[in-house]
């Protein structure tokens, strides 16, 4: 006989049979009711309940008894074989249940912390995908009508910025623009992991501050990558829109590109890692040409 995915024997029998005092009655409960009750931003609670729902569809894990090496195992082929998602994407299902199943095992409601013997790859990252300096230029002088043409705008003060989008919404030019000798700074925090950054606003940005009186148009996240599919599609892109392309091609085409060091980079992101920062840093062909001109002739 099973039970939650469990085949019940003699050894686990009472455990079905048993009343337990002051311990949740199963797994999915308490995984939910420390979810709701954390301190974590809302963002991140939000992938954790992404997560959550997953491991409500499985359905093979619902009992702390189920919280098994094999059934963790069979969770990974779910989601796998559930939609088409990538070694990263799965890696991060894991990442965020598996705080909940070591504090059960913390708190003695398991005997063993599956997760101890499971072996989840992190994958490697998609090459990041960016503008080069003709399409940057082709986006900043294409006539848009004035729903995209605010959309646009929004994109290029992330390219000459590299603020990611949530921190594009939550910009303030009053409390975080410091005037330098040539232009003005972004000094602020990131909203995502609190980490400070130091960015320039470069030019382009600093039309598009003007343009709006220093005030950005706001947008949910999912309408902009909406809209930015249909700038793409003005333009003939081959090559997806999302405001993530943006902060790459900062990093990329506006800084990497024009040989700003990495260092410097990373702290316009706002990158705790440099090696995060080198997930963006791509070698182009142009900067190659540039320092053999430069350098070597």
């Amino acid at each position: 006989m099973q039970v939650d995915g469990l085949e019940v024997n003699l050894e686990n029998f009472n455990e079905y049979i048993a009343p337990k005092k002051d311990t949740p009655d199963n797994f999915i409960d308490f995984m939910y009711e420390e979810l709701q009750s954390s301190n974590i931003r809302d963002s991140t609670k939000r992938q954790h309940l992404v997560a959550f729902q997953a491991l409500e569809r499985f359905e093979k894990i619902k009992s702390f008894s189920s919280l098994t090496l094999r059934n963790i195992e069979l969770f990974d082929n779910f989601i796998r074989n559930e939609e088409k998602r990538t070694q990263t994407t799965i890696f991060g299902y894991h990442k965020r249940i598996k705080p909940y199943v070591c504090k059960a095992y913390r708190l003695g409601y398991i005997a063993e912390n599956p997760y101890l013997k499971f072996k989840n790859d992190r994958g490697q990252y998609k090459e990041r995908v960016a503008l080069n300096e003709d399409e940057l230029k082709s986006l900043q002088e294409i006539k848009l009508p004035q729903k995209l043409d605010k959309i646009r705008d929004l994109f290029v003060f992330q390219c000459f910025t590299g603020l990611s989008y949530v921190d594009t919404q939550l910009f303030d030019f009053e409390k975080e623009a410091v005037k330098g000798k040539d232009l003005y700074f972004i000094d602020g925090r990131r909203y995502k992991t609190g980490t400070e950054f130091y960015a320039p606003i470069l030019p382009p940005a600093m039309n598009v501050l003007k343009k709006y009186k220093k005030k950005l148009p706001i947008i949910s996240n999912e309408k902009y990558n909406d809209y930015l599919h249909v700038v793409e599609s003005h333009l003939g892109l081959n090559k997806p829109l999302t405001s993530h392309v943006a902060r790459h091609t900062f990093a990329t085409t506006v800084a990497l590109a024009h040989d700003v060091p990495i260092e410097s980079v990373s702290k316009m992101l706002g990158h705790k890692d440099i090696k995060t920062t080198q997930i963006y840093a791509k070698v182009l062909k142009s900067t190659i040409e540039r320092n053999v001109i430069q350098k070597m002739l």
